[in-house]
């Protein structure tokens, strides 16, 4: 549904579910679809291989402490190399493993698919970590608010564009001696971020980018105190090897939980495009590199301060807005929409299936349009 400038639509008459009814409705989706992919996650974790295509990510994983009320934590631990030989790259992943260790949750280190300079952040990335994360879930008792991302060297370049790209997905996240290169961190305005770097460590510019973009971040904070949260740690006298300081990350990771709706979205397009970032959707055909889209909620009411877009979806539930009264979106001054959205079990499908991930599961939808500059 996109209702153009000025519009109000009335669908509370078309009598959509109740809020207890959606719950319900969500819930009862939520299992079915746990159902159909937990003999498939089953055997993923019991073969430690993810497969996607011909593609195959193989997985070590050690479990720690006991499991919390609220869910076990998952720490994505991306290994180094590189563009190297497989020898080289499988030595770089059986030590990753063993870098790390939490006081309590699922550790895994997976295998990157690739041997090459962009292995943890090609475009199949998106795809075999959300499948991770997922089984993680099913066969674990993960709760996908507590994913964090971590990597070193080659995975640190990883952390740089992973935990942007996907950032409605970690809830916290680490970059220990990794390489920036084109990497924005305007979408970590929700995803607390640590820089790990030695001193010495001046390959590739490595520690002069760490630096700057700790001020990069720095200034984001500055400019919006509520977001991006983060540390910067430039370890004196090291170099490429920190001698374990980063470890500190551990712990500093697991005190933050993933808000799955934040008060402000800034969302912008890395190098592989996707279609959704926490309660905002756009037409992936429509999406480019570098476009952007921010839009803050202040309870009911959406204000929309950028948008590159001639449309998007804002997607909403129970548990951000009331959805009994009416929604209001602005946009330059402008009311594009005001009226009630009805819930819908149509929209709950929808969500689980594209999101699989069940606290991105919204009942209700609004679709909005930007006005043509005249």
């Amino acid at each position: 549904m996109i209702i153009g400038v000025g519009q109000s639509v009335e669908v509370f008459a078309q009598k959509g579910l109740t809020e207890e009814k959606a719950r319900v409705e969500r819930r009862e989706q939520v299992e079915a679809f746990w159902e159909e992919v937990r003999g498939e996650n089953h055997e993923a974790w019991r073969n430690r291989e993810f497969r996607l295509d011909s593609l195959r990510m193989p997985v070590l994983y050690r479990v720690f402490g006991e499991t919390p009320d609220d869910g076990r934590s998952l720490y994505i631990s991306m290994h180094g190399g590189g563009n190297a030989p497989k020898e080289l790259n499988d030595q770089q992943w059986q030590n990753q493993i063993r870098l790390y260790a939490p006081e309590e949750g699922v550790y895994v280190a997976p295998r990157a698919p690739f041997d090459d300079w962009n292995m943890w952040f090609r475009p199949q990335m998106d795809q075999f970590f959300e499948e991770l994360i997922l089984a993680a879930v099913t066969e674990f008792g993960v709760n996908p608010d507590k994913v964090y991302l971590l990597g070193y060297s080659a995975g640190g370049d990883g952390v740089w564009r992973m935990a942007p790209r996907m950032a409605d997905r970690w809830a916290a996240a680490s970059m220990m001696a990794g390489h920036p290169g084109e990497a924005s961190q305007l979408n970590l305005r929700n995803v607390p971020f640590m820089i790990w770097m030695g001193e010495h460590d001046g390959a590739y510019n490595r520690n002069a980018l760490a630096a700057e973009k700790g001020r990069v971040l720095d200034s984001l904070h500055s400019a919006d105190p509520e977001g991006y949260v983060h540390e910067t740690h430039i370890v004196r006298g090291k170099g490429h090897w920190m001698d374990r300081a980063d470890t500190a990350a551990i712990a500093w990771m697991s005190q933050y939980k993933r808000n799955p709706y934040p008060d402000r979205i800034v969302w912008r397009q890395e190098e592989t495009v996707r279609p959704s970032m926490y309660w905002l959707e756009v037409e992936r055909s429509e999406a480019r590199p570098g476009m952007q889209l921010v839009v803050r909620r202040e309870g009911n009411r959406f204000v929309v301060e950028r948008c590159d877009y001639s449309e998007f979806t804002i997607c909403l539930n129970d548990d951000m807005v009331n959805l009994d009264k009416p929604v209001t979106v602005e946009y330059g001054g402008k009311t594009l929409f005001q009226g009630n959205v009805k819930r819908s079990a149509a929209t709950i499908g929808r969500t689980i299936r594209e999101r699989r991930d069940m606290r991105l599961v919204f009942s209700a939808e609004v679709g909005v349009r930007i006005p043509v500059a005249k």
